[in-house]
């Protein structure tokens, strides 16, 4: 560029568009580098244009002299102070004062060195630097250009006096000694990293209750620059509560306050000891890239972390290029749902989990949903003899249909389009595949769209329930396992009692059970909400995120209890394995501990953090109001229910009183008749023949009235 103008400058028209370019390149602090990369080049320039470079030079030291005129000041004193003390030093100070002509000379010497580096040092660029942000080649050019001066004195000091009044060591003290107050005095400018510091740790122990602690993997400069940006950024979410690398040689020591507690291989033993310490770490992150890790260390690792319920990911690099984007649109860092809970999830007892499902035919009903897509999943990991998948929805079967050919392409599997309401349908599927475990995951789960649809969900929800069920039954399943929510304790939704129902059904068949060993176990697994689920508020709060706001929250005080999908399901594989194995739980439901419940409102504001914001500065959080069905705090056990505390981690139980099955087969065929002639007041009849206390303040005309309310907020 600068060749182009310099050429082009042989008109004279246009030197001063060239001497304002230059003029902002160096304004902008490029110019030094442009200049010195065309310095050979320059030579061939018109002698006007080089005069007028060096002028714009010259005026651009000047300025940044100026502005820096303190530091400039200090820079001469302290070299003036520099050869002094040095010649105090080298030779003592009786000797320096005995002899009148050594003082004369020491102080002529003193003012020609402070003016040498008045003239050397901002030449040399020490004022055109942003010594906050200094690296080691910054402060080698403190040691060039105290170099450079002392040569100009003792070259100029040896052609005067030949360095006789002076012996030649001090100015090798002199060196030393001025490099150090240099640099000293640069340093003083990075003071603001150890207030940050402090200012950090204060922040991480008063903030302890709401940060995720993390165990970083690798020490290295990536690791550096990762904890300097975590100790600057105030909203941080992040707490480093230690270093794991692949060597034991840093083992003991700290990086910016972390330790290093261990090498790869000591993963579990470093879980322990800070889980013992009260700093269980819920996240790894690699702070280097996997492929410096030999010998499948990095995998190793990935798999412990897995088994301790940890996830691993990994920084992005420094240089990785991201497309820049012209809208408006809110780009967003990637969030992990883990990092919205506040408890540490529960190990596995992984051998039971493959005793339970290995070599055995197993069906999924909504195999496609949130739920049931996962199951599939950590089944067909385990080793099935036979996978049958179950689904209404044909995309939703594809997809997860797809997914395990290519993750597990050697267990044997069988895909079909079925609804649960569908007897014969489910018979048929059940006939061909004689599943030795059923999982249920089919129903329909959105409290404002069953609102809506309060004949479907009842359809579903219990009449489909009672086919799989006595599907289950009829070809001799070992166990059926029904998905469960905590919206069926002391329901108010239409979803929440038709969910219940459900539970009665199985409890009841389950305690039939018991006076025949051949029988199936029908067990339920209820808990909370699901985060990251189809239809679920995370999803809803990606999307509002990613139009830049606002997120829209039903009321400040409502709180649910939350577990991720894959918590979910690995505690329901988990409790069902111990309730068949054992033989725990007969009649009982088994309630999934998700720990204490969250605000809505505090899962809005950290997802905002997550993704890189402020809440209500950068995204605002609005609340619109409760949906018809909603409660404002779900409960886990229904007033009517007795807990109990099966032997199962992570895992509670409770005992809803059994209602019989003759009363459940009347109640349930009048409730399937209202449904499929959509009479809702005849289908809220039935319901209330079960519980009694469900909507029992409304009349028959309540139903619509709901229905237009769930009407007015779905439209």
């Amino acid at each position: 560029m600068l060749d182009d103008n310099i050429t082009a400058s042989q008109n004279p028209s246009k030197t001063l568009a060239n001497a304002s370019k230059l003029n902002l390149l160096l304004a902008n602090g490029r110019g030094q580098t442009v200049l010195s990369a065309g310095a050979g080049r320059l030579k061939k320039a018109p002698a006007a244009l080089r005069t007028l470079i060096a002028r714009t030079r010259l005026r651009a030291i000047v300025s940044a002299t100026v502005r820096n005129r303190e530091l400039y000041a200090l820079d001469l004193a302290l070299s003036a102070g520099a050869l002094v003390l040095a010649t105090v030093l080298r030779i003592g100070p009786q000797e320096l004062l005995a002899a009148e002509e050594r003082t004369r000379a020491l102080a002529a010497m003193t003012c020609a060195f402070t003016a040498i580096c008045g003239v050397t040092f901002p030449l040399l660029g020490l004022y055109n630097r942003q010594w906050k942000y200094a690296s080691i080649l910054d402060y080698l050019s403190l040691v060039r250009a105290v170099l450079i001066a002392s040569l100009v004195l003792i070259t100029g000091m040896f052609f005067y006096s030949r360095l006789a009044f002076v012996p030649r060591s001090t100015i090798a003290i002199e060196i030393t000694l001025l490099v150090a107050a240099l640099a000293a005095t640069r340093l003083g400018f990075r003071q603001d990293d150890l207030k940050i510091f402090n200012a950090a740790q204060q922040r991480t122990v008063a903030r302890h209750e709401q940060l995720v602690p993390v165990l970083l993997v690798g020490v290295g400069h990536e690791a550096d620059i990762y904890l300097r940006a975590l100790q600057r950024d105030r909203n941080a979410t992040y707490w480093p509560v230690g270093f794991l690398d692949n060597s034991a040689s840093g083992v003991g020591t700290t990086l910016r306050g972390v330790p290093i507690l261990g090498t790869t291989d000591d993963f579990d033993a470093v879980f322990v000891e800070l889980d013992y310490q009260g700093r269980r770490p819920r996240h790894l992150i690699f702070t280097m890239p996997l492929s410096s890790f030999e010998g499948g260390a990095a995998e190793r690792l990935i798999q412990a972390a897995d088994r301790r319920g940890l996830v691993a990911s990994r920084l992005s690099s420094a240089t990785e290029l991201k497309t820049p984007k012209l809208s408006r649109e809110f780009e967003l860092r990637p969030i992990e749902l883990t990092d919205l809970l506040e408890r540490p999830q529960t190990a596995l007892d992984m051998p039971a989990l493959q005793r339970f499902i290995s070599g055995r035919r197993v069906l999924v009903t909504g195999a496609g949903g949130s739920i049931g897509s996962e199951l599939t999943r950590q089944i067909a990991a385990l080793g099935p003899a036979n996978l049958t998948l179950l689904d209404n929805c044909e995309f939703n079967l594809y997809s997860i249909d797809l997914d395990l050919n290519d993750r597990f392409p050697a267990v044997p599997r069988s895909a079909h389009l079925c609804d649960v309401r569908d007897l014969r349908r489910v018979n048929e599927i059940f006939a061909r595949s004689r599943p030795e475990l059923v999982f249920h995951a089919a129903a329909l789960k959105h409290v404002p769209m069953v609102e809506l649809n309060p004949c479907e969900g009842a359809l579903t929800n219990v009449c489909g329930t009672v086919n799989v069920a006595e599907a289950a039954k009829r070809w001799r399943a070992a166990a059926m396992v029904q998905i469960s929510t905590d919206k069926v304790v002391n329901s108010t939704s239409v979803m929440g009692a038709t969910k219940r129902l459900a539970e009665l059904y199985c409890q009841a068949l389950d305690i039939e059970g018991l006076s025949d060993p051949r029988s199936p176990r029908f067990m339920t697994v209820r808990f909370g909400n699901v985060l990251g689920s189809s239809g679920s508020l995370i999803p809803l709060f990606k999307a509002q995120l990613a139009r830049g706001g606002p997120l829209t929250v039903t009321h400040p005080d409502m709180e649910r209890f939350f577990l991720t999908i894959r918590e979910a399901v690995e505690l329901t594989l988990q409790a069902s394995a111990y309730g068949l194995e054992k033989r725990l739980g007969q009649g009982e439901i088994f309630v999934l501990d998700m720990g204490k419940p969250i605000k809505i409102i505090d899962i809005a504001r950290r997802m905002i953090r997550l993704a890189g914001y402020t809440p209500d500065r950068d995204i605002k959080i609005e609340i619109v109001g409760c949906r018809p069905g909603e409660k404002l705090f779900e409960e886990l056990f229904d007033t009517s229910e007795r807990r109990v505390s099966p032997p199962v981690p992570g895992v509670l139980g409770a005992v809803p009183a059994p209602v019989p099955l003759p009363v459940l087969h009347e109640a349930f065929a009048l409730l399937q008749s209202c449904a499929t002639m959509g009479d809702c007041d005849g289908l809220f009849r039935a319901i209330r023949r079960i519980l009694p206390r469900f909507r029992e303040e409304l009349t028959d005309r309540a139903p619509q009235r709901s229905r237009r309310q769930a009407e007015h907020v779905l439209h």
